[in-house]
């Protein structure tokens, strides 16, 4: 089977064997308490001969609950051997194969059953017995290695899969890395292709052209300088969450549609918002994932994106609010994992990378809030605060 194909069969796998163990359990359990009822059957009708023989008053009651107990332990299908001092053996019962007393067969028998327990004396009869398991300890021994060695089975299909899985969302990482790499890398490049073009069909360049070229340009070395980071530790400069969110905004908001199903954006902060330590570029693109995923959903509608930035109770929270359809509830839990996406063209990177950065870069936390309309991200971050030593030196 390839490794492909027995990597989506791994799941599968793993709950038969999970199935087949606890077959196996409730086997044993079953095989136990059957034993425990015969043998404490057995022990009873054992007791209540032997006080029937001594409480008989007639001749010859006790050979005869003799010879009863004999075929009750005959019944029990345990092995036994008798041997006298000298290893001559002298009886024997339930043997697992058809031979006389003299035959070699009945002495090699007797030194597996001494392996496998160690022998009574009776020194004062002169007799040494060797006996054997019961059925129900070899059955259930044999349970026992059934049942340990599904679980190895279990668990090394489990680790199976969960590898099989980290690499299939390793590949759509890498997937999704690639393709918002040629998304984020394609507007600007298209813009100066345009911008070319007009060079080119005109005796005399447009006016502000130089700016508008140094603009895309701009945007270029920001997209390339995000992606550089991936992999590095963030950098720890002072950010203010009320200008990102400005900054967020001005470069959006000459792209929204105006004319059919507007869509506005707009900021809420005081002044410059309050203050973290991060990496501004990756912010930037943190934000600006959030934003881009707003105005999918308002995608062919008219709405309205809050950006929001305050302190409360010692972090800085930074909010995407929309007014749109919202996030259904079958897909909350897997939101924010590589490849899951509610969008029928979307790649299902964006959420996952904004998460990364937030939260693995830089120790914040990033919640898709309860909402009885539209979608509200949260983004919390510790607040940063000037120690005395940077404020005297300012």
């Amino acid at each position: 089977m390839p490794k492909r194909a027995l990597g989506r069969w791994a799941p599968a796998i793993v709950a038969a064997l999970v199935l087949l163990l606890a077959g196996l359990s409730i086997a044993s359990s079953v095989i136990v308490v059957r034993h425990f009822r015969a043998e404490a059957q057995s022990i009873t009708r054992l007791s209540y001969g032997v006080y029937a023989a001594l409480s008989d008053p007639r001749e010859g009651a006790e050979a005869n609950a003799l010879v009863e107990i004999g075929k009750r332990v005959r019944q029990l299908g345990i092995p036994v051997v008798i041997t006298d001092t000298a290893g001559r053996v002298t009886a024997a019962d339930n043997l697992p194969f058809d031979a006389p007393l003299e035959d070699p067969r009945v002495q090699a028998y007797v030194r597996a059953l001494d392996r496998e327990h160690p022998p009574l004396v009776e020194s004062t009869l002169g007799t040494v017995v060797h006996y054997g398991s019961v059925p129900a300890e070899q059955q259930l021994t044999i349970l026992g290695i059934l049942q340990g060695a599904t679980l190895i089975v279990v668990v090394v299909s489990g680790v199976f899969a969960y590898r099989s899985a980290m690499s299939a969302q390793r590949d759509r990482l890498w997937a999704g890395m690639a393709r918002e790499a040629a998304h984020q890398l394609g507007t600007p490049l298209t813009s100066l292709k345009g911008w070319v073009e007009q060079i080119r069909s005109r005796p005399t360049p447009p006016a502000g052209l130089a700016d508008y070229l140094a603009s895309d340009a701009d945007r270029l070395d920001r997209v390339a300088r995000r992606f550089e980071r991936i992999g590095h530790p963030a950098k720890r400069d002072p950010v203010g969450l009320g200008v990102l969110a400005g900054k967020v905004a001005e470069y959006f908001r000459p792209r929204l549609p105006r004319h059919a199903s507007p869509i506005t954006l707009k900021v809420d902060a005081p002044g410059p918002g309050p203050t973290v330590l991060g990496d501004p570029v990756l912010l930037e693109w943190a934000l600006e994932n959030l934003v881009k995923n707003a105005l999918d959903a308002l995608q062919g509608k008219s709405g309205a994106i809050t950006l929001s930035a305050h302190a409360r109770n010692g972090s800085a929270e930074l909010r995407v609010v929309d007014d749109g359809p919202g996030v259904s509830r079958d897909v909350r839990r897997t939101l924010f994992e590589p490849g899951i996406t509610t969008k029928s063209g979307g790649w299902g990177i964006g959420l996952a990378l904004t998460r990364r950065v937030i939260e693995d870069s830089h120790g914040g936390e990033l919640v898709l809030e309860s909402t009885e309309t539209g979608a509200s991200f949260l983004i919390r971050l510790p607040l940063y605060e000037k120690s005395s030593h940077e404020n005297t030196k300012t």
